[in-house]
């Protein structure tokens, strides 16, 4: 679920995940940290108060208000925020995290805000939130290596006969293409042509519907599952290919 409202220039936004046990506060700020690093491939860092992309300090924070189930932290200011104030909290029960950002005046237009940082919070924070849900259990029966192949090679097969159509330049027509396409498929049901042909889709680990920056992230990083032979693009975008 992700809930974004806006109240006088500020923004508030939620997101939350289901989980398999009950998560303490001091937990979840140590995931976070280790998450942000780990996603950023060490970019960014949340050291002590402050987030980081190696000197500037992206956003400052107050001291954090720490509870047996949840960590608050106040925004003071930064490169990123507007003005002080907000708070950036993640919260846990028994099934779900939470995470929140209330009240936070962004230091970009919002016009600007919207198709740039706002994106970047919202894939980093599912990514999170999806780390802490966990692969397992698997949202479905997770599909062959075998059908995945057939479905890559129908969808590829697609894309260079629409890309055939468009005349010149055919190979950066069918880059454009294969982009539009399979971003547009797994973000609308997660089914490609090839997936139709196989019986088989893409979705999150937790059994959502991707979004589109997951989508974009997924392929981007799929030259490095060919290259390692693993579906390194499913462990770091958060997705599974089940058969159905």
């Amino acid at each position: 679920m992700r809930v974004v409202s806006w109240d006088g220039g500020r923004v508030s936004i939620k997101a939350s995940v289901a989980v398999s046990a009950q998560l303490s506060g001091a937990s979840l700020r140590d995931s976070y940290a280790e998450s942000i690093r780990r996603l950023s491939l060490g970019l960014l860092q949340l050291r002590g108060d402050t987030l980081r992309a190696g000197p500037l300090v992206l956003l400052r924070f107050g001291r954090p208000t720490l509870t047996r189930s949840a960590v608050d932290w106040p925004i003071e200011g930064g490169l990123l925020a507007g003005a002080p104030g907000g708070h950036w909290r993640l919260g846990a029960t028994p099934d779900h995290v939470e995470a929140s950002l209330s009240d936070y005046r962004p230091a970009l237009p919002r016009p600007l805000y919207v198709l740039t940082h706002l994106h970047v919070h919202q894939l980093f924070t599912r990514l999170f939130l999806l780390r802490l849900h966990g692969r397992e259990p698997a949202p479905g029966t997770v599909a062959s290596a075998e059908d995945r192949r057939r479905a890559g090679a129908v969808d590829a097969a697609l894309c260079f006969t629409l890309a055939g159509f468009a005349g010149q330049r055919r190979l950066r027509r069918t880059l454009v293409i294969a982009i539009v396409y399979h971003v547009a498929c797994w973000s609308a049901g997660g089914r490609t042509f090839g997936g139709l042909v196989t019986g088989q889709r893409v979705i999150s680990v937790d059994g959502s519907r991707l979004t589109p920056t997951q989508s974009v992230l997924r392929l981007a990083l799929l030259p490095l599952s060919w290259i390692a032979r693993r579906p390194i693009h499913d462990e770091i975008a958060g997705t599974e290919v089940i058969a159905d």
